[in-house]
């Protein structure tokens, strides 16, 4: 198969600073890929033969508006929102138990982990031709599913994914009325062993914390097996379904 028989032949990563979403530039090139979008808040990385960077910030719908405008003569076929908060910056993690919630933090954790995915999908999800192939998915968790939860706690990230994934249900549900062979899905990658991860790497099993390019690996392999008839729904890194 010739380089230009690959799908998607132009992608769009925001997030492409992080361990995942660089890991994923990097993959899309050694696949095919023949140009792909990598937005980072600085915009500087990752940089090499295919990429075009971009600056955005989750936060600023503007700079997210100038980053669709930016695809626009040349739209991406796939979109992957690979962003996403687990502890704050000023190290607040997540809520083990009620007493603890606090709203400044629930605010920001909801703002970066499903507020900012969803302004992303308004902006993009316009861009996508009406005929053919297209994906937008965006980082989710297991721990999003209401049916699989029988620990409690991490409150607010756990809702913050929740209502992301009824999102990009509604967007799967909207797309579908104009673009038949669109799909939209959550993807839950694993632990990857990265900053994020790294304070509650303890009780991973073996051979289940993977680095970033195997996630990435593993997330591009679901993305191509992905059909119409799954838009709207969550897969784990293997595939398999997440229930809601």
């Amino acid at each position: 198969m010739s380089k230009r028989d690959n799908w998607p032949h132009t992608a769009a990563i925001f997030g492409s600073s992080g361990g995942i979403g660089r890991a994923l530039c990097e993959a899309l090139i050694k696949r095919g890929c023949e140009r792909v979008y990598a937005g980072s808040r600085s915009g500087e990385q990752p940089a090499g033969e295919g990429i075009t960077p971009f600056a955005f910030d989750l936060e600023d719908e503007a700079s997210i508006a100038a980053a669709a405008d930016l695809m626009r003569n040349a739209p991406p076929r796939l979109v992957v929102v690979a962003t996403g908060v687990l502890t704050l910056q000023d190290s607040t993690g997540p809520e083990r138990t009620y007493k603890r919630l606090d709203p400044g933090t629930m605010g920001r954790v909801f703002a970066l982990n499903t507020i900012g995915p969803a302004t992303i999908a308004k902006h993009i999800l316009p861009l996508f031709p009406r005929e053919g192939r297209s994906v937008f998915a965006a980082l989710s968790a297991r721990v999003g599913s209401i049916s699989d939860n029988g620990l409690g706690g991490w409150h607010s990230y756990r809702a913050s994914k929740t209502a992301l994934n009824m999102l990009l249900k509604n967007f799967a549900l909207e797309l579908a009325r104009t673009h038949s062979d669109a799909v939209v899905s959550g993807l839950h990658p694993g632990t990857v062993d990265s900053k994020l991860s790294e304070p509650f790497q303890k009780g991973v099993p073996d051979g289940q914390l993977f680095t970033p390019a195997k996630s990435a690996g593993h997330l591009l392999d679901v993305i191509a097996g992905l059909r119409a008839s799954q838009s709207g729904r969550v897969f784990d890194w293997k595939g398999e379904e997440i229930p809601a």
